[in-house]
């Protein structure tokens, strides 16, 4: 399978500390802006129960499920605390000029 990247927004549709759902083919995706401006994509549906992470809450570089409060690394996809035990996939994200662009393998 080929890895494509596509554009999922523009770089103001996503401010600092924020996140935005986004589709990337059949994938549901977080798109996060962490304070310090980097940006960030993880599967955006919790492992724990039906979610979507991005209708939760961005700390630093923690997205905090707003369901049950479970928080994963928005860096690595990695679950931070219970109840979630298995972590999130994580995608490749890139920026030129205004698009931002995911791909997923």
């Amino acid at each position: 399978m080929a890895e494509d990247w596509v554009r999922v927004a523009s770089a103001a549709d996503v401010a600092k500390g924020q996140v935005i759902g986004v589709r990337v083919g059949d994938r549901d995706v977080a798109l996060c802006r962490t304070r310090d401006g980097a940006l960030h994509a993880i599967d955006n549906i919790c492992t724990h129960e039906y979610a979507r992470l991005s209708d939760g809450w961005l700390e630093d570089d923690e997205l905090e499920c707003p369901l049950h409060a479970g928080k994963f690394d928005v860096r690595t996809g990695e679950a931070l605390c219970p109840p979630v035990e298995t972590n999130v996939d994580r995608f490749e994200v890139k920026t030129e000029g205004r698009d931002i662009f995911v791909r997923i393998p």
